[in-house]
């Protein structure tokens, strides 16, 4: 296995401008694709990410230009239906194109068959599934029940047993964008695994061609997430209604049209890394392209970075960390950052007590197990860790002093890789294993923080 060897940083200072977020890029190219008109879209995450959605889409008879060696992309929209009605998709470890693809060919009457690498495989995916059935989906399990791969078939066609109340006068109900009969138009889906399934339902319902209402039962976690497509879906046209985080209704008569041009903000679980590394190396370290104007939810890790003592300025496209001196130990409610958490569970390791992070049993069901890997790994800088089904309690190890040359796993995980370069700031060697899978979402990362390191 290829591994990096991270020398100690003695401290940090400087900036970094942040590659695009993966979330709002993989959705902006797939809201793209189904509108009408020709959108640019700047500044688009180069990753692997987004490479899989690229080629899908290309695959599924959608055209679009790369502008020379720019993150630039010219997206000429089909118009709510894909060209091309049979496909077989590699889609690896990318959840932000795999679920919301299910989705959207569920309802456009194609042949498709879905997969990706095998730890895809293991990650849920039948509540979306249940949730397209009831919209009149024929959906088939390739392996085990729950699971990908998938094959979808053209949708079954049956009347609307109980249509929504229109909202006033002029309602149409047109025929379905994608050429599906009718579902039932009625949804009920639990919002306790994934926002990702909500996001995915939410993101094909204009396709359905009639009222689509969607009922999350339990909690909705990730929250932010959520608002991310909500706000994608407006600027291409789709309005949704909602009740609280309840009830998400989406009006018959509405497509999308291309805004002409949109721009990828910087990705702000990325910047996560860097705002730590500010706060744990003194700094100050400055992020360059989110701020106090995101549409990110993330960007509310530098909150918790500062309940944990670090100091936090922002602007409308900016965000600086700096340290001063030990971190406080918290006690945390992370539905609102899940990704960016993560970062968290490595700063508690520079922490003045038993730092709690609460409510991020999503971690569960990423590209790993992330509470599983995040104990097995924090034990192995000397760190005291318990886990739960939803949260995870780090206790630094005995004077903070961090075992030096630990050999980390980082389980195909991206997130796992950044995370843990940041022991090096406790004066320790670290080595990475596998850290080629940051190409994932950030290609560019251990140059990056090396951009910004002073070495002891």
């Amino acid at each position: 296995m290829e591994h990096l060897d991270l020398s100690p940083i003695a401290r940090v200072s400087g900036s970094i401008l942040l590659p695009g977020s993966k979330s709002i890029s993989n959705r902006t190219l797939l809201l793209a694709a189904l509108a009408e008109g020709v959108t640019e879209v700047k500044a688009l995450l180069a990753s692997d990410d987004t490479g899989h959605m690229l080629e899908a889409l290309k695959n599924l008879g959608v055209q679009w230009e790369q502008h020379g060696a720019s993150r630039d992309y010219r997206v000429h929209g089909a118009g709510g239906a894909f060209p091309v009605k049979t496909g077989d998709l590699f889609l690896g470890n990318a959840g932000t194109a795999f679920r919301p693809l299910t989705a959207v060919l569920a309802l456009c009457q194609g042949d498709y068959r879905l997969s990706g690498v095998p730890r895809m495989h293991e990650r849920p995916i039948g509540d979306l599934v249940d949730g397209l059935r009831q919209l009149g989906a024929d959906i088939r399990y390739l392996g085990n029940e729950g699971f990908p791969p998938l094959a979808i078939k053209p949708a079954r066609s049956f009347p609307l047993p109980n249509p929504l109340p229109p909202t006033g006068e002029g309602t149409k109900t047109p025929s379905p964008a994608c050429g599906g009969g009718p579902g039932r138009g009625q949804v009920k889906i639990r919002g306790n695994v994934s926002s990702q399934f909500l996001t995915a339902l939410l993101m094909a319902a204009p396709l359905a061609g009639q009222d689509v209402s969607i009922e999350v039962i339990g909690e909705l976690i990730s929250k932010p997430y959520i608002e991310i497509t909500l706000n994608l879906m407006r600027r291409f046209g789709v309005e949704v209604e909602r009740q609280g985080w309840q009830v998400f209704t989406i009006r018959a008569g509405q497509k999308y049209t291309s805004p002409g041009e949109i721009h990828v903000e910087g990705d702000a679980s990325s910047a996560s890394y860097f705002l730590a590394a500010g706060a744990i190396g003194m700094g100050p370290v400055r992020v360059e392209g989110v701020g106090r104007t995101s549409i990110q939810g993330d960007v509310r890790f530098a909150e918790a970075l500062e309940q944990m003592g670090a100091r936090i300025e922002m602007g409308d496209n900016w965000i600086e960390s700096s340290g001063t001196g030990r971190l406080r130990a918290i006690d945390l409610d992370c539905n609102h950052i899940p990704d960016a958490a993560m970062t968290l569970a490595v700063a508690a390791l520079f922490a003045d007590g038993t730092t709690t992070l609460r409510n991020i049993a999503s971690w569960r069901v990423k590209e790993t197990d992330r509470i599983a890997a995040m104990a097995t790994e924090l034990r192995k800088v000397g760190a005291t860790v318990e886990e739960g089904p939803d949260y995870i309690k780090v206790t630094p190890p005995h004077a903070s002093r961090l075992t030096p040359h630990a050999q980390i796993d980082t389980y195909d995980d991206h997130r796992m890789a950044m995370c843990f370069a940041l022991v090096s700031l406790g004066g320790v060697p670290v080595r990475i294993n596998d850290p080629q899978c940051v190409a994932k979402t950030f290609p560019d990362y251990f140059k990056s923080l090396q951009s910004i390191a002073q070495n002891a």
